[in-house]
């Protein structure tokens, strides 16, 4: 088991939910934890809630490359070193695709893909320079199945999927040392769903509340979710399905590849 006694982790998305989560639960196996979020007032909840454990904070948005830059060597300066980054910053926007304007689109890629790219691109020298530590980019079950009215966030979390699988192949050949996980958080309760922008349903879908809806079935807590990330850093696991329905939608979509789109349809009360 990979020891994170004294290692320095750079966590985005840390100003509530899986984030603050697993900011306390790193802080508690020993991490230093370098936290970053948009949400000010969420960051500096977190931070109170670390109390002494050793950490730092800045509040920007991680689409921001110079302040995500800042960010990451800044954690090194203050700290010394960088043994891994957490890219946990994520959003979705509800609406079908016909309905999506560009620019909501394109800020959800931008969160969610393009922010973890960085994230990446960034973290990667700090680590090779001793050798080892962690790259944890957070998928989702919907970067392994498509669902009406998440075009935008599938997209972006198929794409964080194939980006985290090549990485760990490549870096498996020229630095072993690096582990590179990829996470698919199956229902949370988070605020990822409480604060998405809602734009339109599908044409005949009822209009519910899906923030209260989504509550009342995720059946994973942040902190059940963290720590199941955090063993997986430990054990060097390469891929993390979190919750019994992340199990179940990863046996459901590699046994039905075509089929389950059609319980998926008809679940959503239409045909295919």
């Amino acid at each position: 088991m990979a020891s994170l006694q004294n290692k320095v982790i750079a966590l985005t998305g840390a100003g509530s939910g899986i984030g603050r989560a697993l900011a306390l639960g790193l802080a508690r196996r020993g991490a230093t934890v370098a936290m970053a979020d948009r949400d000010g007032d969420g960051l500096a909840e977190t931070s109170r809630m670390l109390g002494n454990y050793p950490h730092s904070s800045m509040a920007f948005d991680v689409t921001d490359d110079a302040a995500l830059k800042q960010f990451i060597d800044g954690a090194v300066h203050q700290f010394g070193r960088l043994d891994g980054i957490i890219n946990n910053a994520g959003l979705t926007i509800v609406a079908p695709f016909a309905d999506m304007p560009k620019a909501d689109f394109q800020r959800v890629m931008a969160v969610n893909f393009d922010a973890v790219v960085e994230g990446c691109r960034l973290a990667l020298p700090h680590l090779r320079a001793h050798g080892s530590g962690w790259i944890v980019n957070i998928s989702s079950v919907f970067g392994m199945m498509g669902y009406p009215t998440q075009s935008s966030y599938n997209a972006s979390k198929f794409a964080v999927r194939g980006l985290t699988e090549a990485l760990h192949l490549e870096l498996a050949q020229t630095d072993p040392g690096i582990c590179v996980i990829r996470v698919h958080p199956g229902g949370i309760k988070t605020n990822v769903v409480r604060s998405a922008k809602v734009i339109a349903h599908m044409p005949g879908a009822a209009i519910t509340d899906s923030a209260a809806e989504f509550e009342k079935n995720a059946p994973t807590t942040p902190e059940q979710a963290a720590e199941t990330i955090i063993r997986g850093m430990e054990a060097r696991q390469h891929r993390v399905l979190i919750g019994k329905d992340a199990r179940f939608i990863d046996w459901m979509t590699r046994l039905f590849p075509t089929t389950h789109m059609r319980w998926i349809a008809r679940a959503r009360g239409r045909s295919s």
